[in-house]
């Protein structure tokens, strides 16, 4: 499409389908969690390499995907980001085939580096394209549908996915050698069909986008590699230093608390459901971060974006304690509704963590962005501490993740002198 550049409002609108797109893809991690544990009969720490493998590709990828930005542009990174996507979706095909699960891992590889250059450019694009002041209830507002994305994926995808009952692993072991093989396969290539219609959506999606013209920004982002910053340089401000934290003990406690959520709620001391109908409840969890996104986006042009940060962590901590100490329905509500807490946590710190930094901002979101590693570490190191105190007594660990956020709403996100000085920005 030739002309003129899309308006601010009909540019927002594009970026959010991209958005839902990235949550609907992140999501489904939470159903091939249980599925592939299933397949191939692995404990909780070794199933977690699948969050692990996802979510390190943010650290090992945002440099290179921000020096993609620089050279490439917002409009081309994210045609390119949504291409990448679409052929790790793609090598699910081959995956399920075989079966082999390090084929899986690396499929995951490369469908989470094509959306770590989605992140790299629609965040801080997102949150620059538009008044400061309003740049956390706007990245929010995207959120909301990123966290749509997360909601309708479990409910339409994961019963397709679980659709072959899981086997015990007594029951398994008392089958012939010839039909445990056929289980697995037939557990393996259950997601060969919605995978393949993942990576068809994702290339009509880049191809939908071509034919956009998005506004240029010409200041911060697009000024900063030119100007050759360092991350030093970046690492100077006190409030990005602990919003890089932040974002990686947010994103770990919820990605942590999302892996767990299908083999909690499972449990007959929970929910008691088998593995399908838990799907629900992943749906649920990820749906009420939507509607607290809708609501946050509302309330941060009212109330002080770090108050608002400190009070959300402090409910979700209040949340993990009351399904750590209960059963049944009280400890499965709990859990899911700490998704309602989580809903304004990523966009808030994220534009708390670049506000200010002018042409600093695209290597302070590339940090943040490389800060999402957390959601491969915080659920390793679940896992571990699962397979040996239990998954109700491990989400200790995500609880004092939240307490962090929490410190950093009321007191870490404050900019002193040095960081309050606004940065100058050089004439090109």
């Amino acid at each position: 499409m030739s002309g003129r550049p899309l308006s601010t409002r009909t540019a927002i609108a594009v970026l959010t389908m991209i958005f839902f797109t990235w949550g609907a893809l992140t999501s489904l991690n939470d159903v091939l969690i249980p599925h592939l544990k299933a397949v191939f009969e692995m404990n909780y720490a070794q199933t977690m390499l699948i969050q692990f493998t996802f979510f390190s590709t943010y650290l090992l990828m945002s440099v290179p995907a921000g020096k993609v930005v620089a050279i490439a542009g917002y409009k081309r990174s994210i045609v390119m980001g949504l291409c990448v996507a679409g052929v790790g979706a793609l090598l699910f095909f081959p995956a399920a085939k075989l079966p082999s699960y390090p084929l899986f891992l690396f499929a995951l590889f490369v469908l989470a580096s094509g959306i770590t250059l989605l992140q790299v450019s629609a965040n801080p694009y997102i949150a620059l394209l538009g008044e400061a002041q309003s740049a956390s209830s706007r990245l929010t507002l995207a959120q909301a549908l990123n966290s749509f994305g997360h909601t309708i994926a479990p409910l339409l995808i994961g019963p397709m996915i679980l659709s072959i009952a899981v086997v015990g692993s007594v029951e398994l072991a008392q089958m012939p050698a010839t039909q445990q093989a056929a289980y697995r396969i037939a557990q393996a290539e259950s997601v060969q069909l919605p995978y393949l219609g993942i990576a068809l959506g994702l290339f009509v999606l880049a191809a939908f986008v071509v034919l956009f013209r998005l506004p240029a920004l010409t200041e911060a982002t697009e000024r900063a590699d030119h100007q050759r910053h360092t991350f030093a340089e970046v690492l100077r401000h006190r409030h990005l230093r602990f919003g890089v934290v932040g974002i990686f003990v947010y994103v770990g406690a919820e990605v942590g608390i999302g892996s767990f959520l299908i083999n909690y709620i499972s449990d007959p001391r929970i929910g008691a459901f088998d593995e399908a109908t838990a799907t629900r409840y992943v749906a649920y969890y990820w749906g009420s971060a939507m509607v607290g996104r809708f609501v946050g986006s509302f309330l941060l042009r009212r109330v002080e974006p770090r108050v608002l940060l400190g009070v959300f962590a402090i409910g979700a901590m209040a949340l993990l304690a009351t399904t750590m100490s209960t059963q049944g329905d009280v400890a499965l509500w709990s859990v899911v509704a700490i998704g309602l807490f989580n809903s304004i946590m990523f966009p808030t710190i994220f534009t708390l963590g670049i506000e200010g930094l002018g042409p600093l901002t695209s290597k302070a979101s590339s940090l943040l962005v490389m800060a999402i590693v957390g959601g491969a570490v915080v659920p390793l190191l679940q896992g571990l501490l699962a397979d040996r105190v239990g998954v109700q007594t491990a989400f200790v660990l995500p609880l004092l993740c939240y307490a962090f956020v929490a410190w950093y709403g009321f007191r870490g996100a404050r900019r002193v002198n040095a960081d309050a000085a606004p940065v100058a920005v050089a004439t090109p």
